[in-house]
């Protein structure tokens, strides 16, 4: 069937009994025990038929309950002709009931069948099946045409109405199963992000560490291939140690910087600059505190920009610039230059790509390369 208003089924949301609270559910089974009580009350007391003429009606009964669940199933599905099948054999046992003088059993079962198929079928196949029970009503209601007209009204009123309830609610069902599943997933896509951020800080606190401890290790190794006394050796030996030492140290700093617990940038920078001979730092603008991600995006490159001076232009002078900005923070590390150290060649992998990656998460930005003097490497980061 084309998808319209005539022959779109409701929605399984509306047709099932999930998201409905507990008085609607409870009001539900009320009218359900009322509707068979009173086609139990009718086949015992609205007819002279006794005996077994009356076990036949009860079973009857019964059989037109089960027909009625298997009703409920099948237009939860969206069975239509299954469903259809199921509405006609209810009219049928109404009225066999009407022709054994079971009347009220079938005045029950027809008004069932108008007010449900109207709740639960699409409008083009629920019309005729109301239209049948209703006029099935209509001709042995013994009230007045006028009385019995606006009897069947109500009675397609009130499936029409059952009916937008349950599409409401199947949308409300609906837009609340959305909305848990949107924030799922933001909780899901929160969860990977943070992930990619420790794995981002741990990767670049091992790069930074590793690549200075290479730098250390080559050299130990080509003062040994030169000849080298023990001293100078042991020296580059115990340096690389220092640099395991400090990588572990910085790998704790990152976990603690990620939980929100991290020493002040200022004084991170002023400690960083002490351990190279011959450097100064200088900061300007307004202090204050940096959002975690671009705190951290300085610290890695500082860290980064002074170990490739070390291993690009050993003994070069270092100056590093910290200025607050309105809107951004931005750090400049400048070298004087100097000859290409023995150990130039070791250490690459991270390197200006790995800032300028960071960097471009943060949506900032980070130029490097040669000056007049030296080398230059400038990052700006949005706060």
């Amino acid at each position: 069937m084309t998808d319209n208003a005539w022959t779109r089924w409701p929605s399984r949301e509306a047709l099932g009994r999930k998201g409905a609270t507990r008085p609607r559910r409870l009001l539900g089974w009320v009218t359900r025990s009322l509707v068979l009580a009173l086609l139990l009350w009718g086949a015992f007391n609205s007819s002279p038929v006794r005996g077994w003429g009356v076990l036949g009606a009860v079973a009857g009964i019964l059989l037109s309950a089960v027909v009625a669940w298997a009703l409920f199933r099948t237009t939860l599905e969206h069975r239509l002709w299954p469903s259809l099948a199921l509405y006609g054999l209810l009219l049928a046992i109404a009225a066999a009931a009407q022709a054994a003088d079971f009347r009220v059993v079938a005045l029950v079962l027809w008004c069932g069948c108008a007010i449900t198929a109207l709740e639960r079928l699409p409008i083009a196949a629920a019309l005729p099946v109301t239209v049948i029970a209703l006029a099935l009503y209509a001709a042995v209601n013994d009230d007045t045409w006028l009385t019995t007209l606006a009897t069947t009204a109500g009675l397609a009123l009130a499936g029409y109405v059952l009916r937008l309830d349950a599409e409401a609610r199947g949308n409300a069902q609906r837009l609340l199963n959305q909305e848990r599943a949107a924030r799922a997933a933001e909780a899901e896509s929160a969860a990977l992000a943070e992930r990619a951020r420790i794995a981002r800080e741990i990767h670049d606190v091992l790069a930074h560490s590793l690549s200075a401890q290479l730098v250390h290790l080559e050299a130990a190794r080509l003062l040994i291939e030169g000849g080298a006394d023990r001293d100078q050796i042991l020296e580059r030996v115990v340096a690389a140690r220092g640099m395991a030492r400090d990588g572990l140290a910085e790998t704790r700093q990152a976990l603690s910087a990620l939980r929100g617990d991290m020493t002040p940038l200022e004084e991170f920078l002023t400690q960083l600059v002490g351990t190279a001979d011959g450097a100064e730092t200088t900061i300007s603008g307004e202090r204050r505190p940096l959002p975690a991600e671009a705190s951290q995006a300085v610290r890695r490159v500082a860290q980064e920009a002074l170990t490739n001076v070390r291993k690009h232009a050993p003994g070069a002078k270092i100056r590093v610039w910290l200025e607050y900005g309105e809107d951004r923070v931005t750090l400049v590390v400048r070298d004087s230059g100097g000859s290409p150290g023995e150990l130039g060649a070791t250490g690459g992998g991270y390197g200006l790509l790995g800032m300028r990656e960071r960097a471009e998460l943060l949506g900032g930005s980070l130029d490097a390369g040669p000056d007049d003097e030296g080398f230059v490497v400038t990052l700006k980061v949005p706060v």
